[in-house]
């Protein structure tokens, strides 16, 4: 039964990957594939999870290797390749996360010149749980194992790593938080984009900032669970004496997404709108340090 439920999903994942490349086709190349070194399947979830007195499968929610690559239309091939990695939250898979929150239609807009990657996480689970991207180095081997596909399928000339953007939605934040203690490429990760995810695990984001001239904008909403802890960081970088700005999102200006290296952001909509409501991935991604399509900085 196990190796005819892991066939479906093979088939499943085939059936989708041709889907998403005819839906995106107008803003460039999806490609869907399977990665050894992506979060799932992991010896932590062999036997499920359990939530809220429910059980979790390894099947279907655990067994799922899928990743999703995004190369925009007009995508140059450099000496470096920069990437945008983004990590969903609860319930989700990567066709409902593309879909509602217009990750493609955003980044293709943003006309930076990266390619955007989008792992399977937990799928259709309650669960933040990173699988082998928290594992020791567990990043390092999947961004290498990603730009391997990519060199041998001719999509890039080259596999060495430039700047690394995460963005996580959610409980996205839990991987993220991980990656930076130990993923094995925390010099390269040169932003973070949080979008109502700030729940905990907040001295691993301290320690980055701390270590590193990495920049994070850390959006959140008034019933999403995360105001009181991005309020309290603040309070904390206040203390400590490390500059941060603050606005409400209406308030927002392009430079100060350009000029700052701490930038906190109160929303009056919703968990699952910060994202794409007000096309937020969009205006990070525009201020950010990566190349345009067109060559400038």
């Amino acid at each position: 039964m196990r190796n005819l439920i892991a066939g479906m999903i093979v088939l499943s994942s085939v059936l989708f990957a041709g889907d998403l490349s005819t839906r995106y086709s107008n803003y460039g190349e999806v490609i869907v594939t399977q990665i050894a070194s992506a979060p799932f399947p992991h010896p932590a979830r062999m036997n499920g999870y359990e939530y809220d007195g429910k059980i979790y499968s390894a099947e279907p929610h655990y067994s799922d290797s899928s990743v999703a690559i995004f190369i925009p239309k007009n995508y140059r091939q450099t000496d470096q390749v920069d990437i945008v990695v983004h990590f969903h939250g609860w319930y989700n898979n990567i066709d409902s996360v593309l879909s509602t929150f217009k990750l493609i239609e955003q980044f293709s807009a943003s006309e930076k010149n990266a390619i955007l990657i989008v792992p399977q996480g937990p799928r259709e689970a309650p669960d933040s749980f990173g699988g082998k991207l928290e594992d020791p180095a567990g990043f390092s081997r999947f961004i290498s194992d990603v730009l391997a596909f990519l060199k041998q399928n001719n999509k890039i000339k080259t596999q060495d790593l430039g700047n690394i953007i995460l963005s996580g939605h959610s409980g996205g934040y839990h991987v993220i938080s991980y990656i930076l203690m130990r993923g094995g490429l925390s010099d390269k990760i040169g932003e973070v984009y949080l979008f109502d995810a700030l729940y905990g695990q907040t001295e691993k984001y301290v320690y980055w900032l701390t270590c590193t001239d990495g920049k994070l904008i850390d959006i959140y909403t008034t019933d999403g669970g995360t105001k009181e802890e991005s309020e309290l960081l603040m309070e904390d970088l206040s203390g400590w004496k490390i500059p941060y700005i603050f606005r409400n999102e209406s308030e927002l200006t392009a430079n100060d997404l350009k000029d700052n290296r701490l930038i906190f952001i109160y929303s009056p909509n919703g968990h699952n709108e910060v994202q794409y409501r007000n096309e937020n991935f969009l205006r990070f991604l525009k201020a950010s340090r990566l190349a345009d399509i067109s060559g400038r900085k």
